[in-house]
């Protein structure tokens, strides 16, 4: 750990919601444009793993000092509920924004204990809801749909269905972020569908599979663009994207900042990414290959808190 960098970073939360699943399958609503998810739904047996991935996840992040809520989901109607960073998001300031979602069974997930739970524990000053723009088919899947520079305050969006670009701009008007969208598909033609499997944004790098980027000028531009805002940039391989090696988010632990990842994905670096992003950050893979059939891996389990606590 490089004992020069700031210890606290606007874009490493120290807390996350997370969702215990206790009938953990694959959503069949979102497997028609998610190319991550897995083809063969989830069993019976995977309900327990499901549920001790999130839990054993839950305890590691705990031990490095991040401060995890966590929410139960004992329904059988919200598949994809272990996913809360889709449905909201939280900002600084005391901001809130709740999305409009695409799948009408992840509408379901919205739970307004947990937005409750933010009130009590957190300085909450305003809350945006998005999410009556489904009836117009309109959509922005929070998180998922952006990756969000919380520093230079850029929103970066894969053009799809998940990303209508009327709310994007009207969430960046809000929440006072730049839309920067782009076209992004993988070497077959298959369209992203959620900007967070293509990328992470650090306080001081980027891991971003490059090469999915269609427009070679927009490539260009927004590898630039990272740089220029102080971030190191890391490129992915297309196959390390599939294997989730761009799902990952920057936490801020007791020692540090920290970079939440899943196993598989940390499997999928090369030894040179891996010593590039430990000059920034301390690596903490978490062994979640049951969740990751579900199309989504550890970014999308977490939901970060950008708030100030009332403690």
């Amino acid at each position: 750990m490089n004992s020069q960098q700031p210890l606290l970073s606007i874009q490493a939360p120290s807390a996350v919601v997370m969702i215990r699943p206790h009938h953990f399958t694959v959503n069949t609503e979102t497997a028609a444009d998610n190319a991550f998810q897995d083809n063969v739904s989830a069993n019976s047996s995977d309900a327990k793993l499901a549920y001790d991935e999130i839990t054993n996840a839950a305890n590691i992040l705990i031990t490095h000092g991040v401060r995890v809520h966590m929410f139960e989901d004992e329904g059988k109607q919200t598949p994809d509920s272990v996913f809360p960073n889709n449905w909201f998001s939280t900002h600084s300031g005391g901001h809130v924004a709740i999305y409009p979602m695409k799948p009408e069974n992840r509408r379901l997930e919205r739970r307004y204990d947990i937005i409750e739970m933010l009130k009590k524990d957190y300085r909450v000053q305003d809350m945006t809801d998005y999410s009556g723009l489904e009836q117009d088919d309109l959509f922005l899947e929070g998180t998922g749909a952006m990756v969000l520079d919380h520093m230079a305050r850029v929103a970066y969006a894969v053009e799809s269905d998940r990303t209508n670009p009327i709310i994007l701009e009207r969430f960046c008007t809000h929440f006072n972020f730049e839309p920067m969208v782009f076209k992004a598909s993988d070497e077959e033609g298959t369209a992203i569908y959620h900007t967070n499997v293509l990328m992470c944004i650090g306080t001081d790098y980027a891991l971003i599979g490059l090469d999915m980027i269609e427009n070679q000028a927009r490539r260009d531009e927004i590898a630039t663009r990272l740089e220029n805002s102080g971030k190191r940039v890391i490129a992915l391989t297309n196959d390390q994207i599939r294997n989730f090696a761009g799902n990952a988010i920057e936490l801020q632990g007791q020692d540090g900042r920290l970079l939440a990842l899943s196993q598989t994905a940390f499997e999928a670096l090369s030894k040179k990414q891996i010593s590039m992003l430990e000059t920034s950050v301390k690596l903490v893979p978490l062994e979640i290959p049951t969740i990751e059939k579900a199309g989504g891996s550890v970014r999308c389990t977490l939901a970060g808190i950008h708030l100030a606590s009332r403690d």
